[in-house]
C-alpha cells in the first residue's frame, strides 16, 4: 500500500483520515474473521454484477479514446471485455489501415502523410439531445483533425483537417441535433488573415498577434457528412474542453480557457497568475445566423478533407483553399466570458440545461453557474469590463453556488438521472458524488489512481442512465502484474444505482484514455453491417468472379486482380514480375458471409498485411528488391484449410524475358471408375 503514502500527504487532513480508515478496513479484512467473510460476500456480489455469461452480450458499448495511440478502443459494459480497436489517425498493421492503397488517403494533411495523432475525445452523434448510435466523432489533438466513425461498420469514414488551429483539444462537441460539430484550438498561434494559415511572428509578440479559433463543422443529417462552415477567431488563450447546453441552453456551447495571461513561456507559472480564467459562452445558433447574413470574412486556407467512398471502399482527398471566419467584436450577443477558477479543465452542463459546472484543477471548491442568471445578466448588462470586445460577466451575477470541499484537483463531472453530479478528483484520487440543487457532497469513493475523466452512459445528455460510472485512471502501480517501467492505464466500473457508490471492476485499457462515451447496445447492434454485398462493390479493380482474375503489365507496374475465397487465391501462381517492379495486388473477397474476412500478405513487403472484408476489395503495394520465388498467404483464419491458402510470385532479374503468366490449379485427368467389390 506504499503508493497511497505520497497521495495521503497531499490531501486535506479529513480526506487523509478517511483514506487511512479505508486502508485499515482492507488490512483488517486480510486478517480473517467476520470482516474477511464480509469482504468475500462483497467480492462475490461485485463479480455477479459484471458477469456476462458465455454467449450473452453486454448491455453497453463503450468507446474509450486511445490518446497517444491515435485509436478508439471498444469495450463491453459491464464485463470490461475488449471488443475491437478502431484505427482512426494511426496506421494499424492488424488490418492494413493506413498501409493499403484504399486507406492511405485518409491520413493525408497539408503537412503531407501523417500516420499518427493524439486522440482525446470521442463524442456520439445526437438526435433530440440523445445519443443516436449512428456516428462517433473524435479529435486529433496534434495535427488538428476531426474524424467520423460509422457505427454500422465501426470504421473511420471521414477525416477533416482543421485550419487556423494548433492542438485541436477542445473538440469535437455535437449540438443536440448534430447541426454542428464544434472544435476549439488548444494553442493560440499567429494567424495571417491575408495569406491564410499561420503567420511568422516573434514569440515576444504573443499578446498582440496570437489568436485562437473555434471551428463550426456542419453535418448532414442523413450520412453525417462534415463541412467546415465557418470559424470564430477568439482571444489568444488556450481552450481546453467544451460542452453544449440542453433545453433552455441548447443554443449555447461553453468552453473552458486557461492562460488568459497570454503567457508564452513557463506556462506552469505564467498561466497561473490571474485569480481566475474564463468560461467562454458562445451562442452557436446566433453565430450561424451571423455567418449566413454575410458577417463572415473570407481568408485563404489549405486543408485536407478525406472521405471514404461507401461503394468502392476507397478514400479520396479534397484540398480546400478558403475558409470563412467571424470576429466576436463584430457580432454582438454571440460571445461572453464568465470568470472561472484558474486553470479549469472540464465544463459540464447538467441534464436540465440550467447548471454549468466548471472543474478548476487548482480550486478548493467546485463552482456551479446558472444559465437563467446568465440570461438575466445579459439583459441587465451586468458586466465587469471586456476582452477583445467580448463582455465579461461579474462572477456573482452568474454563480448559482459552490460545492464546498469536494476534494483536491477536480477535473471532470457527469450526471445521473437523480439530480446528482459525479466529479473526479485527480490529486486526492477519488470520485465525489454531490447533489446539483443543494450542492452538498453525498458520497465519495477512492479510485486507483489519479483519475482524469469519468463517464456515465448518457451522462452528458439530457437523459443520463444512473446505473454505471466508468472512471479512467492515469496511474495503476500495484493494480496489475508488473510489465517493466511502463504500466497500463486502467478503467474502473462503479455501480451508482444506490445511495452509495460501489466499485465493481478494474480493467486495463489501451494507451491513455482521456474520455469515453457509452450507449445502450440495442441502439447500435441491430444496425451492424455483417458483410458488404459483392454486387454493390464499385471498386475499379474489383473482380467479382474467379474467371475475371488477371495479371497485366503497364510499364514498370504490374497489376494483379485476384480473388480470395475459402480456401484459395485466384491466381495463386504468378510469373513475369521483375526486380524493381511496382506490384499492386487488388484482392477482392468473394465471401458473402458474416465474419469471414481474408488477409493478404507477401514476403518482403515493407508495409503490412491487409485485411479484406467480405464483398470488399483492398490493394497492397509491393516492390520486390531481389530475384526469387516469394510466397503470399492469407493471414486471417478462415477454414480448416486456412494454412493451405497460399501462393507464389516468381520475381526474375530486371530485364528478363520471362512472360507474364498466372494460374490457379491444374487440369487433371478424371481417374477411372473403380470396380465394386462384393
Amino acid at each position: 500500500m506504499e503508493v497511497l503514502d505520497p497521495i495521503s500527504r497531499l490531501i486535506a487532513p479529513r480526506l487523509g483520515f478517511m483514506l487511512m480508515l479505508i486502508v485499515g478496513v482492507v488490512l483488517q479484512g486480510c486478517g480473517g474473521g467476520d470482516e474477511s467473510k464480509k469482504s468475500d460476500v462483497v467480492d462475490s456480489e461485485a463479480s455477479a454484477a459484471v458477469y456476462v455469461p458465455p454467449g450473452q452480450h453486454d448491455e453497453y458499448y463503450s468507446f474509450l479514446s486511445g490518446g497517444f495511440n491515435g485509436q478508439v478502443s471498444v469495450y463491453g459494459l459491464p464485463s470490461g471485455r475488449l471488443l475491437k480497436v478502431i484505427p482512426v489517425f494511426s496506421q494499424f498493421a492488424e488490418n492494413g489501415y493506413g498501409y493499403n492503397e484504399e486507406s492511405k488517403p485518409m491520413l493525408m494533411t497539408s503537412h503531407g502523410f501523417v500516420p499518427w495523432d493524439d486522440l482525446h475525445h470521442p463524442k456520439l452523434s445526437r438526435t433530440d439531445g440523445l445519443a443516436d448510435g449512428k456516428f462517433l466523432y473524435v479529435n486529433g489533438n496534434n495535427t488538428p483533425r476531426v474524424a467520423k466513425v460509422d457505427l454500422a461498420t465501426f470504421e473511420t469514414v471521414e477525416i477533416m483537417e482543421i485550419p487556423n488551429s494548433a492542438g485541436n483539444h477542445c473538440s469535437p462537441y455535437p449540438t443536440n441535433n448534430n447541426e454542428y460539430i464544434l472544435a476549439g484550438t488548444r494553442f493560440s498561434v499567429p494567424l495571417d488573415l491575408e495569406k491564410g494559415g499561420m503567420g511568422d511572428a516573434s514569440l515576444e509578440e504573443y499578446k498582440d498577434k496570437f489568436r485562437g479559433s473555434i471551428s463550426f463543422i456542419k453535418t448532414n443529417e442523413e450520412d453525417g457528412h462534415m463541412e467546415l462552415d465557418f470559424q470564430v477567431l477568439v482571444p489568444g488563450f488556450d481552450y481546453d474542453l467544451a460542452n453544449g447546453g440542453k433545453g433552455p441552453s441548447e443554443d449555447w456551447v461553453f468552453f473552458t480557457t486557461y492562460n488568459t495571461e497570454k503567457s508564452r513561456t513557463l506556462k506552469e507559472l505564467g498561466a497561473s497568475q490571474n485569480d481566475r480564467d474564463y468560461l467562454a459562452a458562445i451562442n452557436w445558433k446566433l453565430a450561424a445566423k451571423y455567418a449566413a447574413e454575410g458577417k463572415a470574412h473570407e481568408m485563404p486556407a489549405n486543408y485536407y478533407h478525406n472521405i471514404k467512398d461507401h461503394g468502392s471502399h476507397q478514400a479520396k482527398s479534397n484540398v480546400i483553399k478558403k475558409v470563412r471566419y467571424l470576429l466576436p467584436e463584430e457580432c454582438p450577443g454571440m460571445m461572453y466570458l464568465i470568470p472561472a477558477p484558474k486553470s479549469p479543465h472540464g465544463i459540464d452542463v447538467d441534464p436540465t440545461g440550467e447548471y454549468m459546472v466548471v472543474n478548476g484543477k487548482l480550486a478548493s471548491s467546485l463552482p456551479v453557474f446558472s444559465f437563467s442568471k446568465m440570461q438575466k445578466a445579459i439583459e441587465n448588462k451586468d458586466f465587469d469590463g471586456e476582452v477583445n470586445g467580448i463582455p465579461v460577466f461579474k462572477y456573482e451575477s452568474v454563480l448559482y453556488g459552490e460545492v464546498k470541499e469536494p476534494g483536491l484537483g477536480p477535473l471532470h463531472t457527469e450526471f445521473d438521472d437523480k439530480g446528482n453530479g459525479y466529479s473526479t478528483m485527480f490529486v486526492s484520487s477519488e470520485v465525489v458524488k454531490w447533489n446539483v440543487k443543494d450542492l452538498q457532497v453525498l458520497d465519495r469513493i477512492p479510485v486507483y489512481y489519479s483519475p482524469g475523466h469519468l463517464m456515465i452512459p448518457g451522462g452528458d445528455t439530457k437523459e443520463p442512465n444512473g446505473k454505471y460510472l466508468v472512471v479512467m485512471n492515469k496511474i495503476t502501480k500495484d493494480r496489475y502484474l508488473p510489465t517493466g517501467p511502463e504500466l497500463v492505464h486502467a478503467a474502473q466500473l462503479i455501480d451508482i444505482s444506490g445511495d452509495k457508490m460501489r466499485l465493481l471492476l478494474d480493467f486495463p485499457t489501451l494507451a491513455e484514455p482521456h474520455y469515453a462515451q457509452a450507449i445502450a447496445a440495442d441502439k447500435v447492434a441491430p444496425n451492424s453491417v455483417k458483410f458488404y454485398k459483392l454486387g454493390d462493390n464499385t471498386h475499379p479493380d474489383a473482380v467479382k468472379k474467379e474467371s475475371d482474375a488477371s495479371v497485366t503489365r503497364q510499364g514498370r507496374t504490374v497489376k494483379i486482380k485476384m480473388t480470395s475465397i475459402r480456401s484459395h487465391f485466384t491466381p495463386d501462381n504468378i510469373e513475369g514480375v521483375q526486380v524493381g517492379d511496382t506490384v499492386i495486388f487488388h484482392v477482392t473477397n468473394l465471401e458473402q458471409d458474416w465474419d469471414v474476412p481474408h488477409g493478404f500478405a507477401v514476403m518482403g513487403a515493407n508495409n503490412s498485411e491487409t485485411l479484406i472484408m467480405p464483398g470488399a476489395t483492398q490493394s497492397l503495394r509491393w516492390v520486390p528488391k531481389q530475384p526469387g520465388v516469394y510466397p503470399f498467404y492469407c493471414t486471417d483464419f478462415c477454414s480448416a484449410l486456412h494454412q493451405e491458402m497460399q501462393g507464389y510470385v516468381r520475381v526474375s532479374p530486371r530485364g528478363s524475358n520471362v512472360p507474364i503468366k498466372f494460374s490457379t490449379g491444374e487440369k487433371r485427368p478424371v481417374p477411372p471408375a473403380q470396380a465394386s467389390v462384393n
